[in-house]
């Protein structure tokens, strides 16, 4: 594993154990429900809904969210094999809230499947309405540090390769259309 990560890591472990150790009991259903957001096959439906379900010709933006969920979680599935990170070491007396997917932790992939989706989602509409389409996808990254199955450091790196996927969609677009 990079030197890097190692650094980032005392941090990161830090920043997660002081959001673990603060949960609120109340909170724990909302944020199981928002992480599900991110989820594979929502995020799937999701994506193809919005391709499918355009109105009119929006000159194959209706693709990107699409295009960019499918290139980050193909890219998110290489990185976490390669850096290899595991998942969070919490406190003792602290669980994780749900059964992580697997074992590896770097990149978050719900972090970059949900903001894959809501960025382009975002950019589509008014701002009234794109600003918490935007703020619901970044808070199903949160979710995964609640929950205890992703360092703060997993998301920010999941929210950067939704951010690069949704500028490539476009070129990855012209290439296959």
């Amino acid at each position: 594993m990079p030197s890097w990560i190692l650094r980032l890591g005392k941090y990161d472990e830090r920043l997660l154990h002081a959001v673990v150790t603060r949960r609120l009991g109340w909170l724990d259903t909302l944020v199981r429900f928002l992480t599900r957001l991110g989820d594979p096959p929502v995020a799937i439906a999701l994506a193809g809904g919005l391709a499918l379900g355009a109105a009119g010709d929006l000159g194959g933006l209706q693709y990107v969210p699409a295009v960019s969920l499918s290139f980050s979680f193909l890219l998110a599935q290489v990185l976490k094999r390669f850096f290899s990170r595991t998942r969070p070491d919490l406190p003792v007396g602290i669980t994780s809230l749900i059964q992580a997917p697997d074992r590896f932790s770097f990149p978050s992939g719900h972090a970059t499947a949900a903001l894959s989706i809501a960025v382009p989602l975002a950019l589509a509409l008014p701002l009234f309405l794109g600003l918490p389409v935007l703020i619901l996808g970044m808070s199903v990254g949160l979710t995964r540090c609640y929950l205890g199955v992703h360092y703060p450091g997993d998301v920010m790196a999941g929210w950067g390769l939704a951010a690069l996927s949704v500028l490539l969609a476009p070129a990855l677009l012209g290439l296959f259309g």
